[in-house]
């Protein structure tokens, strides 16, 4: 079972790679079209966490038209993933922008060793975030991922990705790597942090609502004297995008290091400015507000209990 599902991943991944990139993105969106009808449990996901984040300024009609349009967004960024992964950097830099690179390394930095941490999120085609270091040849790209339970197409997802020269580390096997890589190399480590953390995050605000919130860009930034970005990647047409780093997020105020509930608040705000920039670039279909009782303690202005989720709004 475990060779024919590669297989039929395989097929598709080489079909979709055939194409040119338009073609790719517009497939991805006619899929994404059609999983919004079909996938009623993530459309309803979707229009609940919409309806609660937006159901103030936006009417039913414009949740389900901005539903629909993540839907179709998600799938032109899946599609378009799997294409870019296949381009060299000449082919897609005329597609890929990216904006605010002097923030990361500005001029007259200091001699030694660069280390950055960026906290990513799934905004846009996210798997160009691996391609930075091809922009910035200064540093070495890295980040973490969790496997797959298939291990055929685990391996294939990785041969994908490591195209793009950025080093993957499995969370749970691989953290003694990264710790080495964090210590020897110019290392630009992004980690996403725009999902649920279970209950090992932080109880922290989240487009108004309390959601437990990944801790890892601060810590690892605190643990290695690293300056931390937000990155966000904005679709800006059909197959292009535009990669922006965000200034820095303080870690240290008055020569003290801040906590890190007040970093991590930093880096949500950051994510909270860039769904509003463009909600549809946002993956919605995660339930990023799970009620769930984290093993951190609550800051006492936060600990108040999460709202409930707004109802999903009516028709299809």
């Amino acid at each position: 079972m475990d060779a024919l599902l590669y297989y039929l991943v395989l097929g598709v991944v080489k079909g979709l790679q055939a194409l040119p990139l338009p073609l790719a993105a517009l497939a991805g969106r006619a899929g994404g079209a059609l999983a919004y009808w079909c996938d009623w449990r993530h459309r309803r996901v979707a229009r609940q966490n919409l309806a609660a984040c937006f159901g103030a300024e936006k009417s039913a009609g414009e949740i389900r038209r901005l539903a629909k349009e993540n839907f179709k967004r998600i799938g032109e960024s899946y599609c378009c993933a799997i294409k870019t992964a296949a381009m060299s950097w000449e082919q897609l830099r005329p597609r890929c922008e990216f904006v605010g690179a002097e923030r990361l390394l500005p001029p007259g930095a200091a001699a030694g060793p660069l280390r950055r941490v960026v906290a990513i999120g799934h905004f846009g085609n996210f798997e160009l975030y691996a391609r930075f270091g091809q922009f910035m040849p200064a540093f070495q790209c890295a980040t973490t991922y969790r496997g797959l339970r298939q291990p055929s197409l685990n391996r294939l997802l990785r041969s994908l990705r490591e195209r793009s020269g950025c080093l993957f580390f499995e969370r749970r096997a691989e953290a003694a790597a990264l710790k080495q890589a964090m210590a020897e190399k110019n290392l630009l480590l992004g980690l996403l942090a725009d999902q649920s953390a279970g209950t090992r995050g932080l109880w922290l605000p989240f487009l108004g609502r309390g959601c437990s919130t990944t801790a890892a860009p601060a810590i690892f930034a605190l643990r290695y004297h690293c300056p931390l970005h937000a990155g966000i990647c904005y679709r800006v047409g059909l197959a292009r995008w535009r990669i922006e780093a965000g200034a820095e997020i303080p870690t240290r105020q008055a020569g003290q290091a801040r906590t890190v509930e007040a970093i991590t608040l930093d880096i949500n705000r950051a994510f909270e400015a860039a769904v509003r920039r463009d909600p549809a670039n946002w993956f919605w279909v995660h339930n990023r507000w799970k009620p769930i009782q984290s093993r951190r303690p609550k800051p006492a202005s936060l600990a108040e209990p999460m709202p409930a989720a707004a109802p999903a709004t009516k028709g299809k």
